[in-house]
């Protein structure tokens, strides 16, 4: 049974038809968002024509990642004739979906899991014979990283495996033509360790209690010194660290938010110990910092607030950067560069415009377009993004991005013509961040008639380590809060009707649409949680190995750690599942089967819970999934399952289930009655 707003039982398929009739009349403005283009969900979800492109060190190849019989794999072309590209590498499984090339330009690099399980190996493909070799042979239950390459060592990587000691990663040189491995490193105990140019570990990054952090020097002989270079104390924990080093050797750059709200981009002498300041923060942390491939000076740094922006360094590229800003209608990347460093790899990410790479030539200045990642949304009806300042019911601040249906608002203001069914899209981290530029939710939400709204709520990274720290031990509190006055704002303001606002987002958006359903049963008509956590001391009790080290000062400190009874005992209180019998709405949970980082229990528990009250909770799972959704197959099921859902409670436009599932591994393991067109899906077949 289900008790609503005044405390009377009703049942849940009574709930599921309140929520048809809460969709109810569209409004003048929702109804001319209905009348627009509708794009098809694949093409905005399903894989792209084309993505992530890069040049060789030597300019001699262009490669980038696009399908190969449906499955996203490795593609290269010379850099003279793009039209040449073949496929390199032949994943026939879950498809890759990063790449990288080797220093000396021969070969690509490439990982991959099973199942999402996140255990990578890391493969080396020739591009002159598409050979592909599994450069780290190791039990499934290793994960292995790449630490560092470095064009002073071609022909060798650095790999980092946690086959000695589950939490800590040994380093080992592999020499990427033959697969010969030889230990480099045995990691007597830090969390992070940074190497110079010639692939020697120079720094270990030690956690300490409490939170904080330590530098130490590694001599010549693998040993750490025995005092500290630097201390980081535990309110700069998230916002400090090491980001490379100098060419000598002598010097390593770091992002410091010592002394000071914002990180700065500043130089340590490992000598003496001493900070240089390079450049100083504004608005935002400095986030991001263009070095020179082969000099390794610092060229440029990046900052972004509501938009990204680059400040040259270096005036070297100062007339560079402006040229390709002042052509750019969004975000401005440089995603790869030549050795030489006269052509770029760049990246327009604008809101109304998916992807779209290109070679930049420094020497005359020439920017061509490589690809659109979307092409086929060339002529859809995007949406442009608003970038907002919302302020919490205590003052801070928070940068908020929303995006409005086609035709809602006819001066472009920014505020639709009248309230719109809203979406609060919460992004995961929670220590990670929205920001301007392309957004599939937004466009394919903003698309079916909703207003979409994303909020940079305390505890968000890039904007000041005060703004991470106030996220401390308000996990269902005040971070709860700024969500919900982002909404109140959105009420106030004309862009939300007040009984028709959904919430939804995946991994820590996933537990704040758990803790929106259940600390604050009123506010939502519905909410959408992906692969997130329903039991505080669950989570972090099932966390992997390799992830302990580094507890202290991420989720202990913000939540609490459980193996304290009092803090468990108030992690259990604000965890969403302790209250599942306050849930007043429907609930649609996906879940990734193999997931390390938020495990199935997750899920498993809190529909159990809602069952037992019967409480309408439809569930999907993903038994060849971990943290999200990697295939295409199973990323379009769900989100077609999700548009119904929400068409349902919002009334929103919705382009049938139809045959969406077939090819997914999608197990509907409850409430498929609850979603139109569910039940008679191939899902779990």
């Amino acid at each position: 049974m289900f008790l609503n707003h005044t405390g009377s039982a009703v049942s849940a398929a009574s709930l599921i038809a309140l929520s048809a009739t809460l969709a109810g009349p569209a409004t003048a403005q929702h109804a001319a968002a209905m009348d627009a283009e509708m794009i098809p969900r694949e093409a905005l979800l399903g894989n792209p024509t084309k993505s992530q492109g890069r040049i060789s060190p030597d300019g001699e190849w262009l490669s980038w990642l696009a399908p190969r019989d449906g499955i996203m794999n490795v593609w290269v072309a010379p850099a003279s004739d793009p039209s040449a590209a073949r496929p390199v590498t032949d994943d026939d499984e879950r498809g890759i979906a990063n790449h990288s090339w080797t220093p000396d330009s021969q070969y690509i690099l490439t990982q991959q899991d099973k199942g999402g399980n996140e255990n990578f190996h890391i493969y080396a493909t020739n591009v002159q014979t598409a050979e592909t070799r599994d450069l780290t042979p190791v039990d499934d239950n290793v994960r292995a990283v790449v630490q560092a390459v470095s064009n002073e060592r071609p022909g060798e990587i650095l790999v980092g495996l946690n086959d000695r000691n589950p939490q800590l990663f040994d380093m080992y040189l592999v020499d990427y033509r033959t697969g010969e491995r030889t230990l480099a490193f045995e990691n007597p105990g830090f969390a992070e360790v940074t190497v110079d140019h010639q692939l020697t570990p120079r720094l270990g990054f030690a956690p300490t209690a409490g939170g904080g952090a330590e530098l130490y020097a590694i001599g010549e002989d693998g040993a750490p010194a025995s005092e500290p270079l630097v201390t980081f104390p535990s309110e700069d924990f998230l916002t400090s660290g090491a980001v490379g080093f100098n060419k000598a050797g002598t010097d390593v750059y770091m992002l410091d938010s010592r002394d000071r709200d914002k990180a700065a981009l500043v130089t340590l002498d490992l000598d003496t110990g001493e900070t240089s300041m390079i450049a100083e923060p504004g608005e935002s942390d400095i986030s991001n910092v263009l070095f020179h491939p082969t000099t390794h000076a610092p060229l440029a740094y990046e900052m972004n607030y509501l938009k990204a922006g680059w400040t040259a360094l270096d005036e070297s590229v100062a007339d560079d950067l402006e040229r390709l800003e002042s052509q750019a209608t969004g975000n401005l990347q440089i995603v790869s560069t030549t050795d030489d460093n006269r052509k770029w790899v760049v990246i327009d990410d604008a809101a109304e415009k998916p992807g779209t790479y290109m070679l930049y030539d420094r020497d005359n200045g020439e920017l061509t377009e490589m690809f659109t990642t979307r092409p086929e949304l060339a002529d859809a009806p995007l949406q442009p993004m608003h970038p907002l300042e919302i302020e919490s019911r205590d003052g801070l601040t928070l940068v908020s991005y929303l995006t409005l249906p086609p035709g809602s608002d006819e001066d472009g203001d920014g505020r639709p013509d009248g309230a719109l069914p809203t979406l609060l899209w919460v992004h995961g981290g929670p220590w990670a961040r929205d920001e301007y530029g392309y957004n599939t939710v937004h466009q394919w939400m903003a698309n079916r008639g909703y207003a979409v709204l994303s909020v940079n709520y305390r505890g968000s990274t890039g904007f000041g380590k005060e703004h991470v720290n106030k996220a401390i031990g308000e996990w269902s509190g005040k971070m709860h809060d700024d969500l919900i006055d982002a909404v109140d704002w959105a009420i106030e303001e004309g862009i939300a009707q007040p009984d028709k606002v959904a919430i939804g987002g995946g991994s820590y958006g996933g537990y704040a649409t758990l803790v929106g359903v259940t600390f604050t049963p009123d506010k939502f008509a519905c909410g959408v949680d992906i692969v997130g956590p329903s039991n505080l001391v669950t989570l972090i009790e099932s966390f992997p190995d390799y992830w302990k080290p580094v507890l202290d000062g991420t989720f202990i400190k913000h939540i609490g750690d459980p193996a304290d009874p009092a803090e468990r005992e108030d992690m259990t209180a604000r965890s969403p599942l302790t209250r599942a019998d306050q849930i007043r709405v429907p609930l649609l949970i996906g879940q990734g089967g193999n997931d390390p980082r938020v495990t199935k229990i997750e899920s498993d528990q809190i529909v159990e819970a809602m069952q037992q009250k019967e409480l309408p909770v439809t569930y999907i799972n993903y038994p060849d999934e971990g943290h999200g959704f990697q295939e295409p197959a199973n990323r379009l099921s769900f989100f077609a399952a999700m548009e119904g859902f929400l068409g349902q409670c919002l009334g929103g436009r919705v382009q049938p289930i139809d045959d969406a599932f077939e090819g997914s591994s999608a197990e509907i393991l409850a409430g498929a009655e609850f979603v139109e067109g569910l039940e008679s899906t191939t899902g779990g077949e």
